[in-house]
């Protein structure tokens, strides 16, 4: 990926991070709270089968709308 969109896509998921604060359920291997921002980049990573950094250009539209589900549908 490109380093504009590598750039961009840290922000969105920063910012998605912000928006899971206290919003993600309890988990019993969290007992001091989940991190929000490394589920955002760990959920990335999992569906993409790579990370945020190494995930081809053609795809940024598609991981801004799957960053965007993951804020509606927090797990």
């Amino acid at each position: 990926m490109k380093e504009d969109n590598r750039y961009k896509l840290w922000k969105i998921i920063q910012e998605a991070g912000d928006y899971l604060v206290d919003v993600l359920p309890e988990h019993p291997n969290h007992p001091k709270g989940r991190n929000p921002y490394a589920h955002v980049a760990i959920c990335v990573k999992d569906h993409f089968q790579a990370s945020y950094k190494d995930i081809p250009d053609e795809k940024f539209d598609d991981v801004v709308n799957y960053i965007e589900y993951l804020k509606q549908n927090p797990s």
